[in-house]
């Protein structure tokens, strides 16, 4: 049996080690992150945090893997194949009024839609009226999609005639360019480097946003499950904590958040980057953020995003859209 002597310069030496190397670490918690898209410079704030430690700081070992449209990312964060995603509202709110799947909006990060369709100048198209029969570019489960046959009508437009086109996000602007589809549907904040690779090939980009017909709705937002949110509530208060202090962080420091963005993805090139993070933060820094805060949403403006998207979607006017959206693990 060990005396109280010994015991006692054992606990003095482990604790002269602890001052001599530092506490032990923290075990981190593994995170699976997939965003909505392709890594562009729109995600700079999530990657460039990865490599500066921003999540390892709030106690989270991530990983991010890009996305394939926001649908697909609901899909993955509800089949477990991924923890956290970034996906539209409107997706959300779609699959949960549909056939209630069990994910929920945890923080708006696009307070104002920057959904738009990207044309070319030499097509002759300069708004959505007279787009009937037009090939229009689209991934599986694209939020412009759920949205666009309300832009449609309100242009005069009939949404029965487009002609809709499956295709990689990535092979999309490449399609516009070599004029294989009319119209390709994009945020606005990807204008800069779409249109300097338009530039290049002759052409040029002329962006046409919903918001011009009255489309002020909430539009990218973070998203988890009903049971991350009942039973890691520490980890997801965390996982928005760290998002919040990347997005300050990059709209701080958008060169910084670039070059370490830029060294993951070097076909990213560096002004393409910080374009699309300045561009970004105009949608999510605003009077919107000043008056409710970052991640948190106004009653008004989610009851006229869900009354848009229930009306686009023809969804169940009755549905509880309040179920699908939980800010409250949002830091003040």
């Amino acid at each position: 049996m060990q005396s109280s002597s010994f015991r006692r310069r054992t606990g003095l030496a482990a604790l002269a080690l602890t001052f001599l190397f530092g506490a032990p670490a923290v075990a981190q918690d593994k995170v699976r992150f997939q965003t909505d898209w392709i890594p562009s410079g729109e995600h700079a704030m999530y990657y460039g945090a990865w490599s500066k430690g921003i999540y390892a700081k709030h106690g989270i070992d991530i990983t991010i893997t890009r996305g394939y449209g926001s649908g697909d990312t609901v899909t993955k964060v509800a089949s477990g194949a991924a923890d956290f995603g970034v996906a539209d509202i409107a997706a959300v709110l779609t699959a949960r009024a549909r056939t209630n799947v069990p994910v929920k909006t945890i923080a708006v990060l696009y307070n104002e839609s920057p959904h738009s369709l990207f044309v070319l100048k030499s097509s002759g198209i300069t708004n959505f009226k007279g787009l009937e029969g037009k090939k229009i570019g689209i991934t599986p489960g694209n939020s412009h999609r759920f949205y666009f046959p309300e832009v449609a009508k309100k242009a005069g437009t009939d949404p029965n005639k487009l002609i809709w086109t499956n295709m990689d996000g990535a092979a999309m602007a490449a399609q516009l360019i070599a004029k294989n589809i009319d119209a390709a549907p994009f945020y606005s904040i990807h204008y800069y480097y779409i249109n300097k690779a338009a530039v290049k090939a002759g052409q040029e980009i002329l962006p046409l946003p919903f918001v011009e017909v009255g489309f002020k709705i909430y539009a990218a937002s973070l998203i988890t499950t009903d049971k991350m949110i009942q039973d890691k509530p520490d980890l997801v208060t965390r996982f928005l904590a760290a998002t919040k202090e990347a997005f300050e962080w990059a709209a701080a420091n958008p060169e910084e958040a670039c070059k370490l963005h830029v060294a993951r993805f070097p076909e990213v090139e560096l002004d393409d980057c910080m374009g699309s993070v300045k561009a970004v933060m105009k949608f999510v820094f605003n009077d919107h953020s000043k008056e409710f805060g970052w991640g948190k949403e106004s009653p008004e403006r989610l009851k006229f995003s869900w009354e848009t998207i229930a009306t686009a979607n023809e969804l169940k006017p009755e549905f509880d859209y309040k179920t699908a959206i939980d800010t409250s693990k949002v830091a003040k």
